[in-house]
């Protein structure tokens, strides 16, 4: 088959990959469950193309991330549930009904309104679910927010649902302090030998972090990829530098190290501190 900018076509070739006898052995042994990772994989590959601003990349992973969609369709066309098409029109009438402001008679309404409707719409639809699934229309405030999302994000979400009800701080300094308490409470445990204690208050402090990033209006998961970028780039200059001396990471000293990472900060213009990382 040969290349094509039509959709058919991509569907035709996704459904040789999972023929019988003539497919390939290793499409045709996946099942939604070992593809999954997969997907996850693709959806973070896509993230990265975007924050390293490489729209030619950003192409191909769309393209890998589209291919898991159709992977996932094809196998459920199989088991006679739905098809490509099917999440199509399941999509395009989700997008309809949650753009009244579009494609209804609302109009004139603000970035901030739409955000109002949109979690409206999408209330009723978990209700309509729960109705469907278990004959009850009670959803809980919280529900709604995937067991499968990165920890920072997933707890980012269940706070921003839990503030839509009121259940919030007040300010980012009031997180802050929360902060400060929940390190406490870890240096304490420390001091007294608590180990698996400190440990699980570790989890406390995280989530108390992501609230902070959230008061600030930032994601926190966005916030993590660029501050591991950033620990990647000075490494790599403690490396190359030990390296234009003759030197490797293992014969440095934890001070040649520290004084390295100094001057890989100040190179990109931060002032030294005595908290060297």
């Amino acid at each position: 088959m040969t290349p094509s900018r039509d959709i058919t076509r991509l569907l035709e070739i996704m459904a040789a990959l999972r023929t019988p006898g003539t497919g390939c052995p290793w499409d045709l042994e996946q099942t939604f469950e070992t593809i999954a990772p997969y997907t996850i994989e693709e959806a973070y590959e896509v993230a990265d193309a975007i924050a390293r601003g490489d729209l030619d990349d950003l192409r191909e992973e769309l393209g890998d991330l589209l291919l898991q969609v159709v992977f996932h369709a094809r196998m459920a066309q199989e088991q006679g549930a739905f098809d490509f098409a099917d999440v199509v029109e399941s999509l395009t009438a989700k997008l309809v009904r949650r753009h009244p402001h579009v494609f209804g008679e609302t109009r004139g309404v603000t970035p901030k309104a739409v955000e109002g409707i949109w979690e409206r719409i999408k209330t009723a639809e978990r209700a309509q679910k729960a109705t469907k699934s278990s004959g009850n229309a009670t959803a809980t405030a919280l529900a709604g927010v995937p067991t499968a999302l990165p920890a920072l994000t997933r707890a980012l979400k269940l706070q921003a649902k839990a503030g839509k009800v009121g259940f919030d701080w007040n300010d980012p300094l009031a997180v802050l302090a929360k902060i400060r308490e929940e390190a406490d409470e870890i240096e304490r445990d420390l001091a007294a030998g608590n180990r698996a204690t400190a440990a699980a208050e570790v989890g406390d402090l995280l989530f108390a972090v992501v609230n902070l990033a959230r008061h600030l209006d930032v994601d926190p998961e966005a916030m993590l990829r660029a501050t591991n970028r950033k620990f990647e780039r000075r490494f790599a200059m403690i490396e190359r530098a030990l390296a234009d001396r003759g030197k490797t990471l293992q014969a440095a000293t934890l001070e040649e190290m520290d004084a390295l990472w100094n001057e890989a900060k100040a190179a990109e213009g931060v002032p030294h501190s005595n908290a060297s990382r």
